[in-house]
């Protein structure tokens, strides 16, 4: 009986640490709405992600909505914080160290004009073309105002 409920035990704790992976998730392109503004998610070169600590997943149709809804965010409970690639459409990507274009040459779903590259020289070379300003994860979030919350 020891046993039986000792297995039992292990299970249930099992299940409750792989249930709770903190770990991107595949966004599923038109399908799922944007957790900010309800959009539907159909742009691989501008959507983002949040992770929480337990795993919980939020997805954006774009960088900017995910910006937005940081301001009312408790950094310290978010693990991950990705951006999709401009150059790669739909990789998911560190979004603290991808470099940011604003170019109005350049759309986002909500008309903020901002894209991510994890490749610096890419953001540059894609920013000779088009015009604007690069910005680092940073310099992004003092643009949103974004404060750490505890």
């Amino acid at each position: 009986m020891i046993m039986k409920s000792s297995i039992i035990l292990l299970l249930a704790v099992f299940g409750f640490i792989t249930g709770c992976t903190v770990s991107p998730k595949p966004i599923d392109y038109g399908h799922v709405g944007c957790h900010y503004c309800s959009m539907t998610i159909v742009d691989k070169q501008h959507a983002a992600q949040l992770v929480t600590k337990k795993g919980k997943v939020f997805n954006f149709d774009a960088v900017e909505c995910m910006m937005n809804q940081l301001k009312e965010e408790d950094e310290s409970a978010i693990a991950l914080f990705l951006v999709n690639d401009f150059d790669r459409p739909g990789e998911l990507v560190d979004a603290k160290k991808a470099t940011y274009l604003v170019s109005e040459n350049i759309p986002s779903p909500m008309g903020a004009f901002l894209s991510a590259f994890s490749e610096q020289q890419v953001a540059q070379n894609t920013l000779d073309v088009n015009g604007g300003e690069l910005l680092s994860w940073n310099k992004l979030k003092q643009e949103y105002n974004i404060q750490r919350k505890n």
